[in-house]
């Protein structure tokens, strides 16, 4: 069904996680730092990684950050976290974490979370993969003086590569597609997220901000995304 890593340097909380996803059937590792977990993660990637923050060595953002910017992996990642500010569930979201659970926790929701994550990932796989038979030949998108390369997902502008993470890198690309097309904020939760919408979610907008600030570090002189009020967002 799939292995997943569990970081948490609580012994207790560690074995009660590892208990109830061993008896769904998934395969667990268990890490109790940052710095074994960043070992586990170089010596092979997990099908979905659940982790705390508040770890002894590297801390739950820095593992984010590593897995995202450094191993430009796209596996889901889920936190646990004592933190339930909405500004850092965003901070979380934008730097690339798929889902946000608050301690204290019930484990049989953690464990719905999970499968929830999975079954969004396979489905968003299986999609990329037709979309990628179905548009093989169209590899090199250009706009302005940026250029997004579906092969190698490298977007450079300027001579520049942004370091995108992988659903900054998705709103781009389905703009880009479509740059006379103006998207909804809804549409591309949906397209990039693979979910439904509930209305108050500020993760589009959060994201289309930093893809705009990190394109304005590397071309300051142009604008590239505009927001259309009321209804969202298009290439300019």
């Amino acid at each position: 069904m799939g292995r997943i890593l569990i970081i948490e340097d609580d012994e207790d909380i560690n074995h009660l996680l590892g208990r109830i996803l061993k008896k769904a059937g998934y395969e667990v590792i268990s890490a109790y730092s940052g710095t074994e977990a960043k070992l586990r993660l170089d010596q092979e990637l997990p099908d979905l990684m659940l982790t705390d923050l508040m770890l002894p060595g590297m801390k739950g953002e820095e593992l984010i950050r590593y897995l995202r910017e450094e191993k430009g992996s796209s596996i889901p990642v889920i936190v646990l976290s004592a933190k339930a500010a909405l500004e850092h569930k965003v901070e979380l979201i934008t730097m690339g974490a798929d889902d946000y659970i608050t301690k204290p926790f019930e484990p049989q929701e953690v464990l719905v979370r999970v499968m929830a994550v999975l079954r969004r990932t396979a489905a968003g796989g299986e999609k990329q993969q037709k979309e990628k038979a179905a548009n093989a030949e169209e590899t090199e998108h250009r706009y302005k003086k940026l250029s997004l390369n579906t092969v190698s997902r490298k977007v450079v502008v300027m001579g520049k590569e942004l370091a995108l993470t992988p659903h900054e890198y998705e709103i781009l690309l389905v703009l880009l597609k479509q740059p006379d097309k103006v998207f909804s904020r809804e549409v591309l939760y949906e397209m990039v997220w693979n979910n439904g919408y509930f209305g108050e979610d500020n993760t589009v907008n959060v994201h289309v901000s930093n893809i705009r600030k990190k394109i304005a570090a590397a071309d300051p002189e142009e604008e590239y995304i505009k927001t259309v009020w009321g209804i969202g967002f298009k290439m300019v």
